[in-house]
């Protein structure tokens, strides 16, 4: 049974593995905005990655997840991975 999952979702976890700090959450509208620009390292997807597995069973390698350039894009792979 899979369960597709929402930019909303997505940005929980994004600002989760950030730190938590809603101060620092980003806007609404990021989800094409690039990972560099929301201030997101390679260190900060890793552990989005972890915590897809760990909470949603979603397995993204980390030489896979460091290439990806957005969170739309992140939302994508996400979902197709859930898909599968």
């Amino acid at each position: 049974m899979s369960r597709t999952m929402s930019i909303e979702e997505l940005r929980g976890i994004l600002i989760a593995c950030a730190g938590g700090e809603d101060a620092d959450a980003p806007p609404e509208d990021f989800a094409d905005l690039a990972f560099d620009d929301l201030g997101y390292d390679s260190l900060a997807l890793i552990e989005t990655a972890a915590r897809l597995k760990l909470d949603h069973g979603v397995v993204i390698p980390d030489d896979l997840i460091t290439e990806v350039g957005t969170p739309a894009e992140l939302l994508k792979l996400v979902n197709e991975r859930t898909a599968a």
